[in-house]
């Protein structure tokens, strides 16, 4: 199983995310079925489309390399890992997409040696696309009528006295994620859904985002890649950086994330 190198696989994700992103406005448009998963969280044909699709261009672009996708993990599909993989969360944001918002995005992780590597994240709804590959730098453009537009640098925030920007989850806030947050002197406290988070801190419109609560590691391996790459770091609650790879559990059990702070310039404190 060899790679190809990173500008070709960059090229390969965001047609990938673009094409995935089609499908599921294509759906929308006809009108949506949602289900409830075993964890009661929505899904939708959406989704199940878009990962198809995505499996489809991987499989083109890097034969061998094992992909965990959210919906083929849900239904038992659960290949090895090895030491490179993608994550892949066809559609991170079902409860915004379901209600009807744009918050909602095409994730696509590749995972080297238990840290990521590169991302895409892809809003299909507001044609925004965002990418990084770690010590090369992050970019981000506009998707207009299926053509990519000029990538653009973005770095994170550099650290710097006074109140904080924080950005945090629309519908999984908790307690233990809002005492984090008072911990600092925070001045804006943007709320967004999706791994658009992630992003928000890589263009340095935030500081922090602290997240404490269940994610998955599809749910983190884009956005952590991208911030990564814009200079950025995500780390464990006690500090440690965060890494990737199937647990020791059944099912989705298996790619369960610990809770984490995404920081731009500023060093995180220790939850």
């Amino acid at each position: 199983m060899i790679l190809p190198d990173n500008a070709t696989l960059i090229d390969a994700l965001v047609a990938a995310c673009i094409e995935a992103g089609a499908i599921i406005l294509k759906v929308r448009a006809g009108g949506l079925s949602v289900e409830a998963k075993a964890d009661n969280s929505p899904v939708t044909e959406a989704d199940r489309a878009a990962e198809r699709a995505i499996e489809a261009r991987l499989a083109e672009v890097a034969p061998g390399i094992p992909v965990i996708g959210e919906e083929a993990v849900s239904d038992g599909r659960i290949p090895e890992t090895g030491e490179a993989f993608f994550l892949v969360d066809p559609l991170d944001g079902t409860r915004e997409f379901v209600k009807g918002g744009n918050d909602f995005t095409v994730n696509i992780g590749l995972i080297r040696n238990g840290s990521p590597h590169l991302g895409v994240i892809y809003v299909p709804a507001l044609g925004k696309l965002f990418g990084g590959v770690v010590g090369e730098g992050a970019w981000r453009t506009e998707v207009k009528n299926g053509v990519v537009g000029e990538r653009r640098p973005m770095r994170v925030r550099p650290a710097h006295d006074g109140p904080l920007d924080m950005v945090a989850s629309r519908s999984h806030r908790t307690p233990e994620t809002d005492a984090y947050i008072r911990k600092y002197a925070v001045g804006n406290l943007i709320n967004r859904g999706s791994s658009l988070k992630f992003c928000a801190v890589a263009e340095g419109k935030a500081d922090l985002y602290p997240r404490m609560g269940t994610t998955m590691q599809w749910d983190t391996a884009a956005g952590d890649a991208i911030l990564r790459a814009a200079g950025g770091k995500v780390v464990t609650v006690d500090g440690r950086p965060l890494t990737y790879g199937r647990k020791d559990a059944p099912g989705e059990a298996a790619f369960v994330s610990p809770w984490f702070i995404a920081a731009g310039g500023v060093e995180p404190k220790v939850a």
